[in-house]
């Protein structure tokens, strides 16, 4: 990846999905995180896969159906601790180890992921 391209340009839109697949699998493992969903994880995994493609460079379709992320407005409803927020951030880097990547992208996306599972926190 060089300085600059996205993202999104280097790992394209169908890593992004899996990503996003790996990680709800992820969730439905997970007792912890499974609590927080309903019972079909279909929606929430489409959600994320638009917002992924959104943060990391690719089109707004996320913000053209949904507006502002605002996410941690999104999800105070929840509470979030660093229990929970460890939970989210295994599941995640569980998942990214299963679609490849180079190994900058990967620890861009990590330290990314680090930074708003740690603004999440609520509790």
């Amino acid at each position: 990846m060089n300085e600059f391209q996205t993202v999104y340009q280097a790992i394209g839109e169908e890593k992004i999905k899996e990503l996003a697949k790996y990680f709800y699998e992820g969730v439905a493992q997970n007792e912890a995180l499974r609590a927080l969903y309903p019972s079909d994880l279909e929606a929430a995994e489409e959600r994320l896969f638009l917002f992924l493609l959104q943060v990391f460079g690719g089109p707004t379709t996320y913000s053209e159906q949904r507006g502002h992320p605002r996410l941690r407005m999104r999800h105070l409803e929840w509470a979030i601790d660093d229990n929970m927020r460890n939970h989210w951030l295994s599941t995640m880097f569980t998942a990214m180890d299963k679609i490849s990547v180079e190994q900058n992208i990967k620890e861009l996306m990590m330290s990314y992921f680090v930074k708003v599972a740690n603004h999440m926190i609520n509790q």
